[in-house]
């Protein structure tokens, strides 16, 4: 991918597509009041808004009603497209039998793994050997413990095709695990995703189904809704949100974002703690006016 400046769209915005954390919702985890208010009236000025996010949907549907809104959902990285009620409108599941082949052949080389599977009850996340009284996962279960289920072994677990595998550690840790699957022959029947949190050395690594992707599932859905790429703004802050933020016409990098994304020279706007979407929106839709 060009590192240069793409040009910029000249179209009005039809549809936004925002990530949640470091972007949507401050650094505390608490959605701005001038945020959800520029998403409101963007809304209320015909703009369709879809969050588009690596959470999976039990995590990600609280925020969403946060809004008081109908809004779409990304959720998984791409791999499924809900409502904000739980109606699934699109999915790329992963193969179970390449799901139980990584959830075998990482096992020596990792701790805890997770299988997410497109379901409302506590069968949503199915995990094993995951500590989660390690300061950056114990808050997550405190809060979605209803959706999880503890299962001695993964693969008898495997009785669909889930939405993705998951796992959580260090920043080195799942660099070097995505390395590891990355060798995999395997590997080329997936996607591969990175998220990092440097200064909390904490990341996870999601393993999705082949061609998922925020910027993919938003291809698809805006092709759905008849709305072309020069009429899509996109605004996030980290690796995963690369190919979202490539297929709009008015990208938007948050302050806070990570280096990765500066390198492409994407407009940047404030940071999450200081409401930088609801500038951004104010600037790409409503052309800086009220």
């Amino acid at each position: 991918m060009s590192t240069s400046t793409p040009p910029p769209s000249t179209d009005p915005v039809r549809l936004i597509a925002i990530d949640i954390d470091g972007t949507l919702i401050d650094g505390t985890g608490r959605l701005p009041d001038a945020n959800r208010a520029a998403i409101l009236d963007a809304i209320g000025r015909g703009v369709e808004v879809v969050l588009a996010t690596g959470r999976s949907f039990h995590h990600a549907q609280p925020v969403a009603r946060k809004l008081g809104a109908g809004v779409t959902l990304i959720v998984s990285n791409g791999a499924l497209v809900k409502t904000t009620d739980g109606n699934t409108l699109a999915a790329k599941l992963v193969p179970r039998q390449l799901a139980r082949d990584l959830i075998l052949l990482t096992r020596p080389v990792r701790q805890g793994a997770a299988l997410i599977f497109d379901r409302s009850d506590a069968g949503q996340y199915v995990w094993e050997r995951i500590d989660w009284s390690h300061p950056q996962r114990a808050w997550y279960f405190e809060r979605n413990h209803i959706y999880m289920t503890e299962a001695p072994d993964l693969e008898a677990a495997l009785d669909a095709e889930p939405v993705q595998v998951a796992f959580t550690g260090s920043v080195a840790e799942m660099r070097a695990l995505c390395t590891h699957v990355r060798a995999l022959p395997c590997a080329t029947q997936l996607t591969l995703t990175l998220t990092e949190y440097a200064a909390r050395d904490f990341s996870l690594f999601d393993i999705t189904a082949e061609g998922c992707s925020k910027g993919a599932a938003l291809a698809d859905w805006a092709t759905q809704r008849q709305v072309t790429a020069s009429e899509v703004m996109a605004v996030g802050d980290n690796l995963n949100d690369r190919e979202m933020l490539a297929f709009a016409g008015h990208p938007v990098v948050m302050g806070n974002a990570v280096a990765e994304l500066r390198q492409y020279g994407w407009p940047i706007t404030g940071t999450h703690d200081e409401a930088g979407l609801a500038d951004a929106i104010a600037t790409k839709v409503f052309n800086g006016r009220p």
